[in-house]
């Protein structure tokens, strides 16, 4: 575990880490549940998100967003951060389906983009990927360029495996052997 890392994984060990026994999305069973956004909605937790996911991007990215909701406030923190250090990054959301009236967009905030422009999908907890790369080939349809992908939780459970194999640079702030007491 990174150094700079510590204070955002007692948050999320405080806020958002429970053991036991639950049921996932994913209709799987587990001893780990991650309810991330209680971390991603915390005011020093969105911060310290904000400075990692920054830290790490790659230059030529010039927005980050992904997964609705659990992107939806690591983007908005990255995208106020990135004005006040002076490297302005964009937010934009992914929608499971396209919104039902108006333009009926998957892609949210895709109009302060140029055509192909780089990006970071980003998410808040990830177990196999699926719903992630979903959101990525939304991006892509959407005319834009996935050149990264930060999660702030790996549950370690294949994700990272399949989002590598689909060609994209994956990277975690904190996988699950993070969240173990130590």
């Amino acid at each position: 575990m990174p150094s700079d890392l510590a204070p955002l994984i007692a948050i999320l060990r405080a806020r958002s880490v429970r053991w036991g026994s639950f049921t996932l999305a994913s209709g799987a069973t587990s001893d780990l549940y991650v309810d991330a956004r209680q971390t991603t909605l915390h005011a020093e937790g969105a911060r310290l998100i904000a400075e990692a996911v920054l830290d790490r991007l790659d230059p030529a990215v010039v927005a980050v967003g992904g997964p609705v909701s659990g992107a939806d406030p690591i983007a908005g923190a990255v995208a106020a951060l990135s004005g006040l250090r002076g490297r302005p990054v964009h937010g934009f959301m992914v929608r499971k389906e396209a919104k039902g009236h108006g333009r009926k967009l998957f892609v949210e905030g895709r109009e302060n983009l140029e055509d192909g422009a780089a990006v970071c999908v980003v998410e808040d907890t990830v177990t196999t990927g699926g719903s992630l790369l979903q959101a990525i080939t939304r991006v892509e349809e959407a005319g834009l360029r996935v050149a990264q992908v930060i999660v702030v939780v790996d549950r370690e459970e294949g994700a990272a495996e399949r989002v590598a194999a689909a060609g994209y640079p994956f990277s975690a702030l904190v996988r699950r052997r993070d969240l173990l007491e130590g």
